[in-house]
């Protein structure tokens, strides 16, 4: 009999960003998973179970194997990207990959995943409108700096998806939803088309759980 493949256990929710990543690297290597749904805004990541296994108490939380958990979208991605087209063996483009990465963190979802939080997830109370509006000029540097990188390259790195272009399509792709037009980034649109023909795509729905 051939070796069993390991079933992982996945806790996230396919509306996050965040999550939505994990399942498409998963789906596009055919990784075997169970997908186990958490609603932050029930507090479900303030368990003690929940943060036994996190204690940022966030989603997305692999189960590797008993005791084993791992969480940090990217660092998850790069966990099981290895050894695939997804991540580059060569040094430098390993390198440009964790670039696109930390820009994604550090200045891209900060401003995009955090507007469509308060748009789509709390509705846009009249509290947070003032930070809604904020978010709005950084999150349009960061579509200008992929628009532009876009120009002249099919993919980030190239004509080869990678875990790059996951990590960024994730909240780009529902930028609208924090208030972003996306009309007017014409090498993003085209990009959208080209990764959204990658065999295994789905689409970010709970559906698709």
């Amino acid at each position: 009999m051939g070796q069993r493949e390991t079933m992982y256990k996945v806790f996230g929710d396919m509306l996050s960003g965040n999550c939505y990543k994990v399942k498409l690297l998963m789906q596009f290597l055919s990784i075997p998973h169970e997908w186990v749904p958490v609603d932050i805004l029930a507090k479900e990541t303030h368990t003690a179970d929940f943060q036994g296994m996190n204690p940022n108490a966030r989603i997305p939380v692999v189960v590797l194997a008993p005791d084993q958990y791992l969480w940090e979208s990217n660092a998850i991605l790069n966990y099981f990207a290895d050894g695939t087209d997804f991540l580059p063996q060569d040094k430098f483009a390993r390198a440009k990959v964790l670039q696109w990465q930390f820009f994604e963190q550090y200045s891209h979802e900060p401003y995009i995943a955090t507007a469509r939080y308060i748009n789509k997830y709390l509705g846009l109370p009249k509290e947070r409108a003032a930070e809604y509006h904020d978010k709005q000029v950084g999150g349009h540097k960061a579509l200008a700096v992929m628009d532009k990188h876009l120009a002249d390259h099919q993919f980030f790195l190239g004509t080869q998806a990678t875990i790059a272009d996951i990590s960024l399509y994730a909240y780009t792709h529902v930028a609208d939803e924090g208030g972003f037009e996306l009309s007017d980034y014409s090498h993003i649109q085209r990009w959208f088309k080209d990764f959204e023909d990658i065999p295994g795509y789905i689409k970010m729905s709970r559906d698709n759980a």
